[in-house]
């Protein structure tokens, strides 16, 4: 492998600074609990925008749709398509209500509305989502740094999983927002200009990559079919409906950011913002893929026979991109990891502190303990996510099971909280009644031994209307029954 010394010296002056730029918010992180978790309500609209989206692309965005949609087709926009319906409803429902409780942690509404054992599940559910979520993005950042400079992807998991430790007990959530919103921009770039070499690089022209994709269906949405055994349009479409709406109504990482907004007008403007940011954006990842297949198929001598289809995108960035380019975008997408595993980092020590800590012990007011607790639990949430990497190394298709980790574990929490919406006036009983019905079905449709009929995908669709119509029916029978 020959790079340049420029490669290099871009990609450690990059990381370098990127890391002392979050470290520098350490004096403001330590000013207590509320400095960590929400950064005082002091951050501007563009940066809550920015930082929304960033936390959407990550590794597994920039990494995971072009490897898609280089194995298969378009079918991973119809997700994205499905994100103008959740910001509308984050804006007119889930941020005024959040902002009206006034609590950091999204679950102390649940606690309202049903009584603690409903906060207590939800936020499980959320801890075992990010666990999951930070494996992920740290096997997806050592791709790339293991193209480029041959590492062991084990030891890039591990390091980067405690530089990302480190990352977040220093600069708190203040860090990672303004790390988000630097590393977003200099990723949109860096993908816009890893499409447009691609695209000048072929050797007949641009339309060569249209006339190969075109042959072999790659801009194909997916299958019309009535199906739901594979991933078809109206499974995608699902699950994407589903998924957003948990994001922007149930998900922590959201929550924190509607509230470290400086009011509920900026947090609007800024979700709006970041969440349709990222539909124009996903689709320049998923061209990368398609114009990478088709690249790789006008040229195949420049790709190593059996490459995955996850690595293809990264050898391309260390083999096809000029001098420098390639040691940015590698230091770029090396730093967005870092900041997107803080933030569930963050978020998930949040949650331990909020949900459980406080809980067990309201009336202490011990800043330092405080602290304490919010490092304590940051590094065990770390130190799990750093063993899901590792144990994510041998699974092909990293998207894939990103999405399938997230529909089983979060499959109960958003038909918790819809139901609260829905049936205003929910007995606690009939919403344990749902909970139970949820999780058989997410148990069902979740273990292998049970052969289900239905794709993973819809694990938390169907999960989710468990509860909600378990829960209803049943409110309705106590209520009749009380006469």
């Amino acid at each position: 492998m020959h790079l340049s010394i420029t490669d290099y010296i871009v990609f450690f002056l990059f990381v370098g600074g990127v890391t002392i730029f979050g470290c520098s918010f350490y004096k403001s992180s330590r000013k207590g609990a509320s400095a960590f978790t929400k950064a005082e309500g002091n951050i501007p609209a563009w940066v809550v925008g920015m930082s929304i989206f960033a936390t959407y692309v990550s590794s597994i965005s920039f990494l995971g749709l072009p490897g898609g949609s280089y194995a298969g087709n378009w079918n991973q926009m119809i997700f994205s398509l499905m994100i103008p319906l959740s910001t509308w409803l984050a804006a007119k429902v889930f941020i005024p209500l959040y902002r009206g409780v006034g609590s950091v942690s999204a679950y102390q509404y649940l606690e309202q509305k049903y009584g603690w054992w409903a906060r207590c599940y939800v936020a499980i559910c959320y801890l075992l989502t990010q666990i999951c979520r930070v494996g992920s993005i740290l096997l997806l950042l050592a791709l790339p740094v293991n193209s480029m400079f041959g590492w062991d992807i084990g030891t890039i998991i591990i390091v980067t999983g405690l530089l990302s430790l480190v990352f977040s007990v220093l600069g708190g959530i203040s860090a990672v927002l303004w790390t988000d919103a630097i590393q977003g921009i200099i990723l949109i770039l860096g993908a816009v200009v890893c499409a447009v070499i691609i695209t000048a690089g072929m050797p007949d022209g641009p339309s060569q990559i249209f006339t190969i994709a075109a042959n072999d269906h790659k801009f194909s949405l997916g299958s019309l079919s009535a199906s739901i055994t594979q991933p078809t349009v109206w499974v995608v479409m699902l699950y994407g409906i589903f998924m957003n709406l948990q994001n922007y109504g149930i998900d922590q990482n959201y929550v924190q950011r509607y509230m470290a907004a400086k009011s509920t007008a900026e947090a609007v403007k800024g979700t709006l913002f970041g969440g349709l940011l990222y539909i124009p954006v996903s689709a320049v990842f998923v061209y990368i893929g398609t114009a990478l297949y088709a690249y790789y198929s006008a040229c195949p001598d420049l790709l190593p026979a059996g490459t995955p289809a996850d690595k293809v995108f990264p050898h391309f960035i260390v083999h096809g991109l000029p001098a420098g380019v390639t040691g940015l975008l590698t230091a770029s997408l090396f730093s967005a990891g870092i900041s997107t595993v803080t933030t569930s980092i963050n978020s998930s020590a949040t949650i331990v502190f909020t949900d459980f800590y406080q809980k067990l012990f309201p009336r202490c007011d011990d800043n330092r303990r405080h602290m304490k607790i919010l490092y304590l639990s940051s590094a065990i949430v770390g130190a799990l996510g750093i063993c899901v990497g590792l144990a994510m190394m041998s699974i092909d298709g990293i998207l894939d099971a990103w999405w399938k980790l997230a529909s089983i574990f979060s499959g109960g929490m958003l038909g918790l909280f819809l139901l609260s919406l829905v049936c205003r006036k929910v007995n606690r009983t009939a919403a344990i009644i749902g909970v139970i019905a949820g999780l058989l079905v997410i148990t069902y449709m979740s273990i292998p031994a049970f052969k289900s009929p239905v794709h993973t995908y819809l694990t938390v669709v169907f999960g989710t209307s468990a509860i909600l119509v378990a829960g209803f029916l049943s409110t309705q029978v106590f209520n009749k029954l009380r006469g």
